[in-house]
């Protein structure tokens, strides 16, 4: 499998001007090929194959007054954008014939240069690992690098990116073998939540950490001395640079936070089991800052990653799966309950339950009947297939798999 290892670097500031004009001309090119392509398809409905492309843009243009200063960046930074073109064409038109399953991917659009994330990307011909540490990348020259831990592998290539609050990233793909933990027998169903942000159906909880929450008061202060400078003045580029900053420790204190708990879930249990979150339509809603906050696409996207990797299995049920609403005792389905509702009573058995304790124990149950009663294929014909994790970390080499969801025959009294 395909793994990123992402490091900080440090570039003097002539890399950060060659980094920079990288950038743009990355960004031209991409931009070049795409009103090509468009222009083709408006005129006669071709498609200009990709090396007649790659001549047009980057060997004629080069010759070209108005686009002689390609010559000075790396060549293959250039012709990894056109790579990235030909996979933003190859995912829509896989999203509009339905072989992509998940949202709806649009046309590849136009790239800016005021947008505040730049990335250009090296293969093996444009950049090596040097004796002493350093990353040398193509016309740019030697650069630092933080390394926190060794590479498994020799990288295939390295993405240099630069985020708005300034820092530089290399993020290296490379090729690691699986290392399956020593299997356990326990089992997990989890519900997700805002009160809490996770409840287990062995009665642990896990609180939420509400990064965002707790760091409004900082980032309404760094905005509001923004709003307060001129536009366009130096003082004002650096309160946007101290916006990005304090938004950026959030994200990194929320990510890190996302995986030691991936970490700690996959490494106790066989499987884990977790309810299809509509998050995108919950963030439409009067908790959208809340639901952005707990970040649970993240969260079940790096804990497949790590399950697929060790050899556990991550089982996610239907939405529709009425988890608050059926007794885990006699399966019985009440009715709808609003959510201030945090204890019920069941009318068939007369349990009493803990609303998202319950919650969590019948995922748990719906989970393991649909993989006991299809653990590698349709229950009968015309089922879909259980949702399984991914096989791979996404990365530079690896094409996401399609998946399948429904509701599986089989589940008990569900």
């Amino acid at each position: 499998m395909y793994l990123r290892y992402s490091f900080r670097i440090e570039p003097t500031p002539g890399q950060c001007i060659a980094l920079a004009r990288t950038f743009g001309c990355a960004r031209v090119v991409y931009n070049d090929a795409l009103a090509a392509r468009k222009s083709a398809y408006t005129v006669d409905k071709s498609r200009i194959a990709t090396g007649v492309l790659a001549r047009r843009v980057i060997t004629e243009a080069k010759r070209t007054p108005e686009r002689a200063w390609l010559a000075d960046v790396s060549v293959d930074a250039l012709q990894s954008s056109l790579r990235d073109l030909d996979a933003a064409y190859e995912n829509f038109f896989a999203s509009v014939s339905g072989k992509r399953r998940s949202r709806r991917v649009g046309l590849p659009r136009f790239k800016s240069k005021r947008e505040m994330r730049q990335s250009v990307r090296f293969s093996k011909n444009g950049f090596r690992l040097r004796d002493n540490g350093r990353l040398n990348l193509a016309k740019i020259g030697d650069v630092r690098v933080r390394w926190s831990r060794p590479l498994p592998s020799a990288p295939s290539s390295v993405t240099v990116i630069k985020d708005p609050s300034g820092r530089y990233f290399a993020s290296f793909v490379v090729q690691v073998e699986s290392e399956p933990l020593v299997p356990v027998t326990a089992e997990v169903g989890i519900d997700l939540g805002l009160t809490h942000y996770a409840v287990l159906s062995d009665g642990k909880v896990i609180d939420n950490p509400r990064f965002l929450r707790r760091a409004e008061r900082r980032l309404r202060k760094a905005q509001q001395a923004l709003s307060r400078k001129a536009k366009g003045s130096a003082n004002r580029a650096k309160a946007r640079i101290r916006v990005a900053r304090a938004h950026a420790r959030v994200a990194d204190a929320r990510r890190n936070w996302c995986h030691q708990s991936a970490s700690r879930l996959v490494r106790d249990n066989q499987a884990v089991y977790l309810e299809d979150l509509a998050v995108s339509g919950l963030a439409r809603t009067r908790m959208a800052k809340s639901v952005h906050d707990a970040a649970w696409g993240m969260f079940r996207r790096v804990l497949e990653d790590k399950a697929a990797r060790v050899g556990r299995h991550v089982g996610v049920v239907s939405r529709w799966l009425p988890s608050s609403q059926t007794c885990s005792v006699c399966w019985a389905v009440g009715g709808k309950k609003p959510l201030q509702v945090r204890t019920w009573r069941c009318s068939g058995c007369g349990t009493g339950h803990d609303r998202d304790l319950n919650a969590s124990r019948v995922i748990l149950a719906a989970g393991q009947a649909e993989r006991l009663n299809a653990p590698g294929g349709p229950v009968s014909p015309g089922a879909e297939k259980p949702l399984q994790a991914r096989p791979v970390e996404w990365g530079t080499h690896s094409k996401p798999q399609p998946v399948t969801t429904g509701r599986q025959a089989g589940i008990p009294l569900l």
